[in-house]
């Protein structure tokens, strides 16, 4: 009986001593998150696993360019995956296919150059013009034709920025640290 005592002792400690490590680890400085959809293909598809980073906001400010983790403003319960285009303070525009920022330093809007991650040709939909906060983004998906995001809901507030992606880690084949 005392060897059972001993066992089940043990291994409640191993038990409370893994949920202390883990449990901060995974609410206060990484995530794990599942694609669902294709809003971000070609650059992430369905399915796919990937580790967000939520230590660095903490600290730094989101960059244009990032993929995002967030809540979805309209149902808070659910979270989406979408690329940062415009920054706090900056104004928007999607006219003629293309997307147009404006911000304090330029006095004339330029045009975005999104070479890096969307496929040559691929148009942004839409007539939007959007001028956004010291708390706001504007947030778009990559797959433009096919994404919910900031042209139809409006802009995203800081607060609902969980982290960015930091790694793809499923599948393997396209293991990518970002």
């Amino acid at each position: 009986m005392k060897k059972v005592l001993i066992f089940i002792w043990e291994t409640a400690k191993i038990v409370i001593i893994s949920l202390a490590i883990i449990i901060p680890i995974r609410y206060y400085l990484i995530q794990p998150f599942f694609v669902r959809g294709a809003s971000m293909m070609p650059n992430f598809d369905n399915g796919q696993y990937l580790v967000i980073n939520e230590i660095n906001y903490r600290f730094e400010e989101p960059q244009r360019g990032q993929v995002v983790v967030f809540k979805y403003p309209l149902n808070p319960s659910q979270y989406y995956i979408k690329r940062i285009i415009g920054l706090p303070g900056e104004t928007v525009e999607i006219k003629n296919g293309q997307v147009f920022v404006y911000n304090a330093n330029v006095s004339q809007k330029t045009a975005l150059d999104e070479s890096a991650y969307l496929p040559e040709g691929r148009i942004t939909q839409g007539n939007v013009k959007v001028e956004l906060s010291q708390e706001e983004y504007f947030v778009l998906g990559d797959n433009r034709q096919a994404s919910s995001d900031s042209r139809q809901w409006g802009a995203l507030l800081r607060e609902n920025i969980i982290g960015f992606v930091w790694v793809r880690a499923w599948p393997f084949d396209s293991f990518k640290v970002f």
